[in-house]
Formats: structure tokens, sequence, C-alpha cells
């Protein structure tokens, strides 16, 4: 199967379950089910992928058996907090009340259609790799598999932690600085962005394409600098008061061991206090 064939097929794979992804949302009047679907997305390219061109290598099944486990975790994680919050994400509801009677059109172009383009590009080393006939998986393959069970298993652990923290009512006005998060403010995009670096080591030991690099770096820019850290950190510090404490300790990416404030509200042990 030819590439320009795969990138067709992954191409109208995405277009497909965006537009029925936002057909679905505007029955239900919430976007919040695009965040659902996103793992599952990535899933559906590369089984097609292996499908169509009958790829069944070793790292083609290593592949397939990462990224769909990632996938489920991911999009079970996401369903059941979509269930329990009972609302759309306030993301989107702030975008719903700004674009008024335009939204559904709104939604199309700035969420369904930008993710569905976003998908498909960070998928891009995972769509070479199932073309690829080696069947060798090298040190740099396995050292991408250590780096996405690490990567995996600190987003997992953050994301049991933070859903159980939810789900006590005293907690709702408090800031969660125990286990993980005593040691980054988002350890669960931590853990994200590890994992995609793993999944790139993987792909690239094979195909040996360095320009997919663009992938685990949209995945990391995205959150670290676009939808990730800054939306989520724009109003923690006026729905929750001791945030600007938590910020004054903690790393707010990388884990590292809490800092110790002093009185002048400068850290003291670890580099500088962190901005947001």
């Amino acid at each position: 199967m030819s590439l320009s064939a795969v990138f067709t097929l992954t191409a109208a794979i995405v277009a497909t379950g965006m537009s029925a992804m936002w057909l679905f949302s505007l029955a239900l009047g919430d976007v919040s089910i695009v965040d659902v679907y996103w793992g599952v997305g990535f899933a559906l390219i590369c089984w097609s992928v292996a499908i169509a061109a009958a790829s069944w290598t070793p790292r083609a099944a290593l592949l397939l058996v990462l990224v769909s486990v990632w996938a489920l975790r991911l999009a079970l994680h996401l369903l059941l907090r979509w269930r329990r919050a009972g609302v759309e994400d306030r993301r989107y509801a702030a975008m719903r009340r700004k674009a008024g009677a335009g939204f559904a059109r709104r939604s199309l172009v700035t969420v369904f259609a930008l993710q569905g383009v976003l998908m498909w590009l960070i998928s891009t080393p995972l769509q070479l790799a199932l073309l690829d006939s080696s069947t060798r998986l090298r040190w740099l393959a396995w050292a991408g598999v250590a780096l996405f069970v690490l990567g995996f298993g600190c987003e997992t652990i953050a994301d049991a932690q933070l859903t159980r923290f939810r789900g006590a009512s005293a907690n709702a006005d408090r800031v969660l600085d125990v286990g993980l998060w005593a040691w980054s403010r988002h350890p669960n995009y931590f853990g994200e962005v590890v994992a995609w670096w793993g999944l790139f080591l993987v792909c690239v030991d094979g195909t040996g394409a360095w320009w997919t690099i663009v992938s685990p770096v949209i995945v990391t820019a995205l959150l670290l600098r676009v939808s990730g850290i800054p939306l989520l950190e724009r109003g923690m510090h006026k729905r929750r008061p001791a945030y600007a404490a938590y910020v004054a300790r903690t790393s707010a990416f990388i884990p590292l061991p809490p800092r110790r404030a002093r009185p002048d509200g400068a850290s003291d042990e670890f580099g500088e206090r962190s901005a947001t």
C-alpha cells in the first residue's frame, strides 16, 4: 500500500469520525464528547492502516497494543468524568456563550476540524511505522517502550488520584497536593507527554523518519503552552484560594520534590518561584 494511499485513507477516517462527533454533539447539545473521542480516533487510525496494509510485523503489533491500551484508558476515563460532571466542559461552554447562535458552525471549525487536523499530524509517525516492513526491534524501540510505560503509569495514577479527590465534596475548594500532585501540578500531562515521546521512539526505530518528531513536539506544545496548563491554571487562582501557595512550592510540569517557601514568598531549594 503506497504512502499516499495510506495518508488519504487516514485523512478520510479522521474527517468521517470528527464529522460524526460534530453531529452527535449537536444532538447532545454538548461538545465535550470530542474529548472522549480523542483517544478512540488514534486507535481507529492505527487499526485501519494495519488492516489495509496487512501490517502485522512485531513493531506493528507492539504499536497496536500500546496505542489501544492508551486509547481505551483515556476514553473510559474521560467518558466517566463527563458523565459525572453532567454538564459541558467549561471551555466549550464559554465558547458557546460567546458565539451565540453561530456556535454550531464555529464548533465544527475551531473544535472538531482543528482537533482532526492535529490528530492526523500527531499520528504520522504511527502511520509510517505501521507500513514499515522491518521486523527487528532495536534498543531505541525498547527505550521507547520504557518511556511509554513510565508515562502511561504516571498519567493513570495521577488521573486516579484526581478522580478520587474530586469525588469528595469536602474538597470543592481545596487543592490536591498529595501523591504525584505534591511533586507536579500536572502529573497527568507530564505522563501524556512522556508516553508520546515513547511512541515516537518505537516508530522512528524502524522508519528512521526523524522529521516525524513534529508529533511529540505538537503534543508537548499543546499541553505546555496552548490548551493544557495555561487554560487549566487561568481560573484556578480564583476558584481555589490555596492555589497560589501550591504554585509557589510545586513544579508546574516535571515532577520534582516540593519547594520550601521562605517568608518572602520565594523558594529556597529548587530554583525560582514558578509563574503562571
